[in-house]
């Protein structure tokens, strides 16, 4: 099977009330966790590659790593460029094989945002790549995205109908309590999502792809593994898993995931060295972060995005 984009993907979920996971890629490791997991249990796949993670691993050995998770797993796996936010970096992207972008313009105007937009969909359509747009913008800090809560702002429903029309995107991202990164709430906060806007969105884009930014779960044993062997990770609150199981039974069909697989992946190295710590041979210590971020994800695909069976 080659890559495919997530048009007939999304399709599906929407009409099956379950979302898909996109998970954020950055070596060879992560990549087969995830694609192991979901072997396993026969979900479809988004493999998501930022900006950052092109730098550090190099475009070219990112896609042969997915091309060689899709021979080893006969899954319909989309190559998605996760917040891209310039013309130049979308283009690349798709000219390297990428079956699907996300062009970030939250940062402009309105009318920017739909002009910048606008531009990547029509490069993108013509070589047959999907485009996902995002109105409204997540505080947090994920690799080169940093919003402060200051800068955040919820997605008005009033515009999503507009922006929809007006560029052709394929799928939207949208800000309805998310954040970036692992420190999304403190102890004793309430982490809440605004589903009243979901809803209202859903009602103005029917049968149309939601996408939701931000949405580990920042799992607390990884948390505790990280802080017990030697790490200082301030106590942080996730997004409840049984929100992000409504969200996908809703108009959400896309749900990003990176920062529990780091955690994942660090929790277990730390504990790995902290019980061994004369060790060096990287295969000891990066094969249980492998098994932790399987298992990772096969929780997430099961018990989150309901996509099990669905591949």
């Amino acid at each position: 099977m080659a890559l495919v984009n997530t048009k007939e993907m999304f399709k599906k979920a929407y009409e099956g009330g379950y979302a898909i996971g996109a998970f954020n890629v950055n070596n060879m490791e992560i990549v087969q966790g995830i694609t192991e997991a979901a072997k396993e249990v026969n979900a479809p796949l988004i493999l998501q590659v930022s900006a950052g993670a092109r730098k550090y691993a190099n475009h070219t050995y990112l896609m042969k790593l997915i091309e060689a998770a899709i021979i080893e797993t006969g899954l319909p796996i989309a190559v998605h460029l996760d917040h891209g936010d310039t013309f130049e970096l979308c283009k690349s992207c798709i000219d390297g094989g990428f079956t699907s972008v996300m062009i970030d313009g939250s940062h402009h105007s309105f009318e920017d945002n739909i002009a910048l937009t606008k531009k990547v969909v029509e490069y993108a359509h013509e070589r047959g790549v999907v485009v996902e747009g995002e109105l409204g913008r997540l505080a947090g800090i994920e690799d080169d995205v940093n919003v402060s809560d200051a800068d955040a702002a919820f997605t008005d429903p009033a515009q999503v109908e507009e922006f929809v029309t007006k560029t052709g995107v394929d799928s939207l991202a949208i800000a309805i309590g998310t954040s970036h990164g692992a420190y999304k709430f403190k102890p004793g906060q309430n982490p809440k999502l605004r589903f009243d806007i979901l809803e209202k969105i859903e009602q103005r884009l029917p049968n149309f792809p939601i996408v939701l930014h931000g949405a580990s779960s920042v799992i607390p044993e990884f948390v505790e593994m990280i802080n017990n062997n030697g790490g200082k990770m301030p106590d942080a609150i996730g997004i409840p898993e049984d929100m992000l199981r409504k969200a996908a039974s809703m108009a959400v069909c896309k749900i990003n995931i990176d920062s529990d697989l780091r955690l994942a992946m660090t929790g277990s190295i730390r504990k790995y060295f902290a019980e061994n710590p004369s060790h060096f041979d990287p295969r000891q210590y990066l094969s249980p972060a492998r098994a932790a971020i399987k298992e990772l994800v096969k929780n997430k695909i099961v018990n989150v995005l309901g996509c099990n069976g669905k591949a």
